[in-house]
């Protein structure tokens, strides 16, 4: 393996040339999020011919008149026997503007984990309401896990406007409505669009509906291609957690000690002075391979293998970052979480955080509050947090973690908190206090 095409290894390569939105999306049960995603993979020409006969044949046999789109991503057995989608998959399509990648989650209240998971890394996300409905609680549930996680945009999807009497009356009561609902979460109004689409018949997808004469905004498309693709919440310096180190011990490469990872947030270039974190050492980098070759620069989402210029002690979960504002490493801290477990989360409980690419022992202080997403109040104190529930915490950690609070960065301000026996993930949290951020009322 040699240095550049072992860069490749450290993830998934970002396109930096293409210009890429990631998105997710999200909603109640039945709201038609799986025939909306099967419409934009069709109307931007993202499948195959014969996926989509396979897709008409099985609609005729339904006796449905117009071809079942949620048969192109609903694959999985389970899934088509329960009608819901029951996991997170990962679409790709592209129009001549721009290359996306989404994430299509669950939308049954079981499913919140993998509905945060999916949203985690959005920079924009999708969220659904049938045009009967409205908002509704799972509506508001999604809205508050958006908003704690950092989302940028939103854009709502006011679904099946064509089986509603007065539509215009009816998407207007309906924007108004999930508008007060993202104010309060902290939403800038030009950071939240409302859009009444008809998945079915792709009124307002690609293009505007003639059927929608009181809608004058761009088509979920449009608006797609040339939403503002933000990636940090606040311009920082380089973050470059270091996935594991290479040494080809090559003969062209006696020498060789690259560092190899995916950048995280900010820029590098040669020549940059940077400090390995926890330990504090100071170095500069000498030099950054890529699996296209060697480069002067890279920037964030870029996987790279950093070479530094002195021989110091760096090993996987360690953080290079930039000098002037590397943050402080912390074994200690306050945290919002996002609770995935079957048992409740109670203080005392032993688990594994996984921060970046280190993975630490850590111990659950005290929970010092409860969010309520359906009346949007904080409650002190609570016992235990439950299933879907979203509390603050204190963790204390056995090694320190060089994490920046998530209000900052989205990628080093997050973590995970894991059984320690099977594995399984039991939390998302968010280092800081996410609460606060939102201006709630206590209680």
């Amino acid at each position: 393996m040699t240095a550049s095409t072992a860069a490749s290894a450290g993830g998934t390569v970002a396109p930096h040339e293409v210009d890429l939105l990631r998105l997710a999306t999200a909603g109640s049960v039945d709201d038609g999020k799986s025939t909306l995603v099967g419409r934009l993979l069709y109307d931007t020409k993202s499948v195959l011919a014969d996926q989509i006969d396979a897709v008409t044949r099985a609609s005729v046999d339904k006796g449905l008149d117009t071809p079942d789109l949620s048969l192109l991503v609903d694959g999985l057995r389970a899934e088509r026997e329960q009608g819901i989608t029951i996991d997170v998959a990962y679409r790709y399509f592209a129009t001549p503007a721009r290359s996306f990648v989404l994430a299509d989650t669950p939308g049954h209240v079981q499913y919140t984990r993998n509905t945060v998971s999916g949203a985690s890394t959005a920079q924009l996300v999708i969220l659904l309401v049938d045009a009967r409905n409205g908002v509704v609680e799972q509506t508001r549930r999604h809205a508050a896990v958006m908003s704690l996680l950092g989302v940028p945009q939103l854009v709502l999807a006011v679904n099946k406007i064509d089986l509603v009497d007065d539509a215009a009356e009816r998407f207007a009561t309906i924007r108004d409505d999930f508008s007060e609902l993202t104010t309060s979460l902290g939403w800038a109004p030009d950071r939240v669009v409302s859009i009444p689409v008809s998945a079915l018949h792709g009124d307002n997808i690609a293009s505007r509906s003639e059927n929608t004469p009181y809608y004058d905004g761009p088509s979920l498309i449009e608006h797609l291609e040339t939403v503002d693709n933000t990636h940090d919440l606040r311009p920082i310096g380089l973050r470059f957690p270091v996935q594991y180190v290479i040494r080809p011990r090559t003969a062209e490469h006696p020498d060789y000690r690259g560092y190899a990872g995916q950048i995280a947030a900010g820029e590098v270039s040669v020549g940059d002075e940077v400090v390995v974190l926890p330990s504090g050492v100071k170095t500069t980098i000498a030099r950054i391979d890529t699996a296209d070759g060697e480069r002067a620069h890279a920037h964030t989402g870029r996987s790279v293998t950093l070479v530094l210029a002195d021989d110091i002690d760096a090993s996987r979960g360690d953080l290079i970052a930039a000098v002037p504002d590397a943050p402080e490493p912390i074994n200690q801290f306050s945290a919002t979480v996002c609770w995935l477990g079957d048992n409740p989360l109670r203080p005392g409980a032993r688990l594994l955080l996984k921060h970046g690419t280190r993975t630490t022992q850590a111990i659950i202080g005290t929970l010092d509050a409860l969010f309520d997403e359906q009346t949007l109040t904080v409650h002190a104190g609570p016992e235990a947090v439950e299933l879907n529930q979203i509390g603050r915490i204190s963790v204390r950690t056995a090694e320190a973690i060089a994490a920046d609070d998530y209000s900052v960065n989205r990628d080093t301000g997050s973590f995970l908190l894991i059984d320690p026996q099977s594995g399984n993930t039991l939390g998302a949290g968010l280092v800081g206090d996410a609460l606060e951020h939102l201006h709630l009322p206590q209680s």
